[in-house]
């Protein structure tokens, strides 16, 4: 069974006007349920993580200051979202949601969260809409319970997986693969393990060549006994802060190929959602959507 985490929290309230479309994470398993891609029974609701589990990837005192709500401006305005306890909780539940998505993966070879993908949190501080890195918290609980032994990120959000890159720099079971665009945020790029830079515009042929070329290289190279992809649907040509030129079409081969390697490998995957700000709030849920579909029909 395809298990999905899922929060009523998820949605969470932000001021009128701000750009993140919040409403997706309600849109997305309504949609999913109406159509019948999914039922009631596949999703389940995350818990908080231990904070040992929190601290394992992040500094002590940056989470002490998310906690008591003692970020500075500067600090709150690299995040993108007013601070709040709410906010805080809200985010607790999106890591605990990934590191059970990917228990689940073990277990069904692929899971999912509606959420996360927040790979722009550095061990000290957020970005950009990220709080905390549920990559990084995720592949950490699988390495130190001896679940896996090399994990491979698979970043395919339009915007380079900064915060995952510098957690992992030097550890040699995490490795991170980002395709994004070159000329997007972040301003200054981290070093990823292999980084594919790609050009504004690029359309759904070249990029999928890209991806095909060094997807299975890196799978060949690494031999991953796990893999967490962060599907972004920012790469759309409709999107307002992608610049890429993907269409929906292409963008659900994108997710093919991952789900395809890892399904023909055997390699459990944990699929979290990452960006999409399409000016159409249906193109968004449309190939958040397609994700799930192709889930199910691949693995089940």
């Amino acid at each position: 069974m395809l298990k999905v985490a899922y929060s009523k929290n998820y949605a969470f309230s932000l001021p009128e006007g701000h750009r993140f479309p919040m409403e997706k994470y309600d849109l997305l398993p309504e949609q999913l349920v109406y159509e019948g891609t999914l039922s009631r029974e596949n999703f389940f609701q995350p818990e908080s993580p231990e904070m040992h589990w929190i601290h394992r990837t992040h500094d002590k005192n940056y989470i002490l200051k998310l906690q008591n709500e003692e970020l500075s401006r500067s600090e709150i305005r690299k995040i993108g979202f007013p601070l709040s306890r709410k906010l805080v909780e809200r985010e607790m539940e999106i890591m605990g949601g990934s590191v059970k998505a990917s228990l689940y993966a073990m277990e069904y070879g692929v899971a999912m969260n509606i959420a996360g993908g927040t790979h722009h949190a550095f061990s000290d501080r957020g970005e950009g809409f990220c709080l905390l890195n549920d990559i990084a918290i995720s592949a950490n609980y699988l390495i130190d319970n001896h679940l896996v032994n090399q994990v491979l990120v698979v970043d395919l959000d339009v915007h380079q997986g900064n915060g995952t890159a510098a957690l992992f720099q030097n550890c040699s079971e995490v490795f991170t693969f980002s395709m994004h665009g070159a000329a997007n945020y972040p301003l200054h790029k981290e070093h990823s393990d292999l980084d594919v830079p790609l050009p504004d515009g690029i359309g759904d042929q070249a990029y999928l060549e890209l991806l095909e070329e060094n997807l299975y290289a890196v799978v060949g190279q690494i031999r991953p006994d796990f893999i967490i992809f962060q599907s972004g649907v920012d790469v759309l040509k409709s999107d307002k802060l992608g610049r890429l030129g993907l269409s929906i079409q292409g963008c659900k081969e994108r997710d093919r190929m991952v789900f395809n390697m890892a399904n023909s490998g055997n390699i459990p995957v944990m699929c979290c959602m990452g960006g999409g700000y399409s000016a159409k709030i249906s193109e968004i849920i449309e190939a958040h959507a397609n994700t799930y579909r192709l889930a199910q029909d691949i693995f089940f």
